[in-house]
């Protein structure tokens, strides 16, 4: 599956590249579509989540949000959370997609979100990194990160979030409390990190990210 700027998204067979399907939507597609429980999840510039079946690309729902929605979608234990340009962080049903709850920061938000232990959390153009009750909506803490604009989507692993925050930096944080554990400076210098950090554990764990040379 993946979508494109020319309003659609395909689904192609994997083992050899031909089409199975395609879907319109109102407008470009930067959000990158999930697939679960045989529905694919993306989000469209023209305001909209689609629900779409992996298998005919038939559409299930769409819901409407505020502004354009560039963040890729979460589902969790039945319920997709997805942020949108209009500031909100939205918890929708993933199989009628009603809305369970939305949060609101205070910017935008572009990356998505991460779900573990019955917190959902996100970073926000506002500079900071938001944890909210998954089943609520409630915020939980939040954490402000100096210089930062993009957060990127937070990785969890053993109860710890790294993210890319300030545009040079990768950030840990417990995730329970949100308190820093440490701050690592790239070794580009003023390079840009704004890829998602991936943890890989053996014999200790090793943190790895891209910059932007």
């Amino acid at each position: 599956m993946l979508g494109s700027v020319d309003k659609k998204i395909y689904a192609l067979d994997a083992a050899i590249g031909t089409k199975k399907w395609d879907f319109t939507t109102g407008a470009r597609i930067d959000s990158s579509p999930i697939v679960s429980n045989g529905i694919v999840y993306v989000g469209s510039s023209d305001k909209k989540l689609y629900a779409l079946d992996a298998t005919s690309g038939a559409k299930k729902w769409d819901f409407t949000t505020g502004s354009d929605v560039s963040s890729s979608p979460m589902v969790s234990d039945g319920i997709v959370y997805v942020g949108s340009g209009d500031k909100k962080l939205y918890a929708l049903d993933a199989a009628s997609g009603t809305k369970k709850w939305d949060f609101t920061t205070g910017a935008r938000i572009d990356g998505s979100p991460t779900v573990s232990n019955g917190l959902v959390y996100v970073g926000s153009n506002d500079g900071k990194l938001y944890a909210v009750d998954a089943a609520t909506g409630t915020k939980k803490w939040d954490l402000s990160i100096a210089g930062s604009k993009n957060i990127s989507s937070p990785t969890v692993s053993n109860g710890v979030l790294y993210l890319n925050g300030d545009p040079t930096k990768l950030y840990a944080v417990d995730a329970a409390t949100g308190t820093g554990k440490w701050s690592f400076f790239t070794t580009g210098g003023n390079a840009e990190t704004q890829s998602s950090p991936c943890v890989v554990t053996k014999n200790g764990t090793v943190v790895h990210w891209g910059n932007r040379n």
